[in-house]
């Protein structure tokens, strides 16, 4: 197992006044993200966004978005008819296949100065041209019990757990509300990118001699990720992780 730690601060940063971007991979003004990605997951972004800020109308094709928010709320609008208001507790999936546009914006009103804070994922469908589809499931329910909970996947072994299908059967989003005193165990797989996404958290069981302490926006990369990693929190903490059986290099 290799394990590799990507502190909050060594991520990209980008804005333009109104959206600030903290991003794992560099995802704005890249033409090839495939180049930068780890396992299959190309872009990574964790973004806060001013009060009726967002982003305009734009076009996508064969990627599969995956967002879920921490605060605020995020509308989204596409060309399918699809509208949503995608708030704490509710992840969203878009299928883009062949080709979608969208839009999404802070559904909060310039007067209310309320910033959202979401994260948004992208990874690439295993096979082009889809169908563009979308999707979206309240999990908050899910999550209260402090478990590591699949919320969108396309491994076989998830169907009928309540996850949001993702057109890669090589992957699954896990998310955890931990509570003190109840570790998680991650799940093993290839590659798997864990992310703490509110609170602290330390990572047990890694090739390292001492326990790995993170804070919010930390990321961890593993390689050949086996079955002895557990998380764990003093306080709550909210962590990410997609468990991946699949990379662009193989």
């Amino acid at each position: 197992m290799h394990t590799r730690l990507i502190r909050s601060h060594e991520r990209r940063r980008w804005s333009d006044g109104a959206i600030t971007s903290w991003q794992s991979f560099p995802a704005t003004g890249s033409f090839d993200l495939a180049a930068n990605a780890f396992g299959v997951l190309m872009v990574h972004n964790d973004d806060l966004v001013d009060a009726g800020a967002g982003f305009d109308t734009h076009q996508h094709r064969n990627a599969e978005i995956v967002t879920w928010v921490l605060a605020g709320a995020i509308e989204h609008r596409d060309s399918q008819g699809n509208c949503g208001l995608i708030t704490p507790g509710v992840v969203q999936r878009m299928t883009a296949g062949r080709g979608i546009t969208h839009s999404e914006r802070n559904a909060s009103p310039r007067a209310e100065h309320l910033t959202a804070h979401v994260i948004q994922m992208w990874l690439p469908p295993d096979v082009d041209e889809l169908d563009p589809g979308y999707a979206e499931a309240d999990v908050t329910a899910r999550l209260v019990g402090g478990d590591l909970v699949p919320v969108v996947s396309g491994r076989a072994v998830h169907h009928g757990s309540g996850a949001i299908a993702i057109a890669n059967r090589f992957v699954a989003l896990h998310i955890a509300r931990l509570q003190p005193g109840r570790p998680v165990t991650l799940t093993p797989a290839p590659f798997g990118h864990l992310f703490v996404a509110q609170g602290s958290a330390t990572v047990i069981g890694t090739e390292f001699d001492a326990p790995l302490d993170l804070s919010v926006g930390d990321a961890v990369r593993f390689t050949d990720l086996d079955d002895h990693v557990a998380v764990s929190t003093s306080e709550q903490a909210e962590i990410l992780f997609w468990e991946m059986h699949a990379s662009f290099d193989l």
